[in-house]
């Protein structure tokens, strides 16, 4: 059965929405995303764009900064100062990747741990390592809630994560643990890459190598998570593409993401949900998805 990430990310929304809806009435609090955007980019602009429009229709305060791609580290870290002293401000993004000249983690480890609803600051990650609350990366994040919708209780699954990135594979680790899973992550220099694949009731793939893993590496049965965004030329024609093999994985797995479509609504989703946990965290007030109980 093909997971259809849109489907749900658009349900999700609609809950975000009520949660808003009904945090304005009980609290007078409407959630504020910042997103800060350096330079021209194309694909970020896009980006920028659907995450301002999604944000807006749940009811949320969203703010777009368009800054050029001059600006000085310097005069960037004093925007995020000026955010992170902002009440009105709950989350704070800066769109990734910046110009050359800016160091990106010193920018990303200058937002507030609070705000940080890309979940990448340190304390962020030490927090989910540790099984604390905290605001969790986006694309892993949505991928787990695919997971659990599709799988229920996720209780001795053998889970494989390939990819080891900051941004996926360490956090999806964290979350499958959490979830009880025996978890694998395999990478470029994992030995037998094929067979270790084929233990698992749950593929992640998230390493950016285009139909790297095929249906002989799936187990009957398995589901895959398919985080990979390639692009690749077909005929003649540019074709987006996972990581998975889709056409020989889909027979053999019970549950599939397709590219596009599968994990990449949900990021967006994802940093919704994370905009109104921070609002809640900071305010002092139940938050109504809290992960960790």
């Amino acid at each position: 059965m093909i997971i259809d990430g849109k489907l749900f990310a658009q349900g999700l929304r609609a809950k975000l929405t009520e949660q808003i809806a009904a945090l304005k009435a009980t609290h007078g609090l409407v959630p504020g995303l910042t997103v800060i955007l350096v330079g021209e980019d194309p694909a970020s602009q896009v980006y920028v764009r659907n995450k301002q429009k999604f944000a807006e229709e749940c009811g949320m305060n969203s703010v777009t900064l368009k800054k050029d791609a001059s600006t000085t580290q310097a005069e960037l870290l004093d925007l995020i100062a000026t955010l992170n002293a902002d009440p009105a401000v709950h989350g704070i993004l800066v769109q990734l990747p910046l110009p050359k000249h800016i160091h990106e983690q010193t920018v990303l480890q200058a937002i507030l741990p609070a705000k940080d609803v890309d979940g990448f600051h340190p304390v962020n990650v030490g927090r989910l390592s540790i099984g604390e609350p905290s605001l969790v990366p986006c694309t892993p994040l949505g991928s787990l809630l695919l997971l659990k919708d599709k799988l229920g209780d996720l209780t001795g699954k053998k889970a494989v994560i390939v990819g080891r990135s900051n941004i996926v594979g360490k956090p999806m680790f964290q979350l499958l643990l959490r979830e009880n899973c025996t978890v694998t992550v395999a990478h470029s220099r994992t030995k037998n890459l094929p067979e270790v694949c084929k233990e698992a009731d749950i593929i992640v793939a998230a390493v950016g190598q285009p139909l790297l893993i095929k249906g002989e590496w799936v187990k009957e049965g398995a589901t895959i998570i398919d985080v990979g965004i390639n692009r690749i030329e077909v005929d003649g024609k540019n074709k987006l593409v996972g990581d998975v093999d889709f056409d020989s994985a889909a027979p053999k797995a019970e549950f599939i993401t397709p590219v596009p479509g599968g994990v990449g609504p949900m990021t967006i989703a994802c940093l919704l949900r994370n905009t109104l946990s921070a609002a809640c965290m900071q305010n002092e007030i139940e938050d109504p998805n809290r992960l960790m109980k």
